[in-house]
């Protein structure tokens, strides 16, 4: 048996074909959502996923403004932040946050799901987030991925 056809695959800079995936938001489960954009986003998707490098395609994602939450979340789910002084931490509700950027919601999630280290900033830098239904990005042409 030779065991030379048995190597595992680790992809190269050449390798990686990067694609421009559209994700609609509307009336979609923020965590359903979010775990769809950074499969895409990591590239896990791809036969050719390497976990150090970036495989992913670039996202965009449409109507961040009508993305659901279930239950009571969007009155009770807060987002910390902390100013930097003694007693300076801030509490916002997801109700005041999709009123000031429904973006951010969106954004936050799917940080939170990938790796924390320095390929996950690189990561975000190849999603595009837009709280209505237009985007800038025609010319890219593309392919809406439907759930």
């Amino acid at each position: 048996m030779n065991t030379n056809s048995y190597k595992t695959f680790s992809a190269t800079p050449d390798d990686i074909d990067k694609k421009w995936v559209l994700f609609d938001a509307e009336d979609q489960p923020l965590g359903r959502l979010a775990t769809r954009v950074a499969t895409y986003l990591r590239g896990k998707h791809k036969p050719e996923f390497t976990p150090h490098m970036d495989t992913g395609d670039f996202v965009i994602v449409t109507n961040a403004e009508k993305v659901t939450l279930s239950g009571k979340k969007m009155k009770n789910k807060q987002y910390f932040r902390h100013t930097g002084y003694p007693g300076g931490e801030r509490f916002t509700t997801a109700e005041e946050m999709m009123e000031k950027d429904p973006t951010f919601l969106i954004k936050n999630a799917v940080k939170g799901m990938l790796p924390k280290n320095k390929l996950s900033r690189k990561l975000l830098t190849n999603i595009r987030i837009y709280a209505g239904a237009t985007h800038p990005h025609d010319a890219q042409q593309p392919e809406k991925i439907d759930f």
